[in-house]
């Protein structure tokens, strides 16, 4: 059957069953035109995969229960604890911002005693809790700059023979094919790029989760 049927039947996008195909959850026969075909199960190894998401369960440990390499039971077990330390940190953090919310000092930011809450926070790390990690956020949006100023300077590059071009038709007109061949090609390759920028930047901001958990 045909990737659109797959869509129907199993209830996940087609972008999200070639994101499956990639991290090797999902091996579809070809045909002898090169065409991928699918089978009933296939059908199932998906709605599989879509179960396993929808608890939460990341893509390696998925991997490893489709190829035998982890049991089932030690799969749930394993995700049960994930779930825990996560609704204990959860609970962390909601208990102290109740704190704060009560405390004295907690009137304005500025009256807020900074260090104390966060001798407060490491003091709860150590014993395990997690907290938001900050960095992440600044990492990612380095990451973004860096996108946007490589995208940029190769866009840069390629308009400068367009407006040399264009430049050199003002002075001696060009043949018209050769003139929009010219023009054409290299707007051709800023289109690309910015398509694949829009990607980039997709990845940048959620990865895995933003990829595997949109069914």
């Amino acid at each position: 059957m045909k990737i659109k049927q797959v869509e129907e039947l199993a209830g996940i996008s087609r972008k999200n069953i070639r994101f499956y195909e990639e991290q090797e959850l999902l091996s579809p026969n070809r045909a002898e035109n090169g065409y991928r075909e699918y089978g009933l199960d296939d059908v199932r190894t998906l709605k599989q995969i879509r179960l396993l998401r929808m608890l939460g369960v990341p893509i390696e440990s998925i991997r490893q229960v489709i190829h035998g390499q982890m049991p089932l039971t030690d799969c749930l077990e394993r995700q049960k604890l994930v779930i825990s330390r996560q609704r204990e940190s959860l609970n962390a953090i909601e208990a102290v911002a109740e704190q704060m919310q009560k405390s004295d000092d907690a009137r304005t930011l500025e009256t807020l005693d900074i260090d104390a809450w966060f001798e407060r926070i490491e003091r709860m790390q150590r014993e395990g809790k997690t907290f938001r990690d900050p960095t992440t956020t600044d990492v990612q949006r380095k990451k973004l700059t860096g996108a946007w100023i490589g995208a940029g300077s190769f866009t840069a590059i390629l308009l400068i023979p367009v407006i040399a071009v264009i430049w050199a038709n003002g002075k001696e007109p060009l043949p018209l094919p050769l003139l929009w061949i010219t023009i054409a090609l290299p707007l051709a390759a800023i289109i690309g790029l910015f398509v694949s920028l829009y990607q980039r930047i997709r990845e940048i901001k959620g990865g895995e989760e933003d990829e595997a958990a949109q069914y």
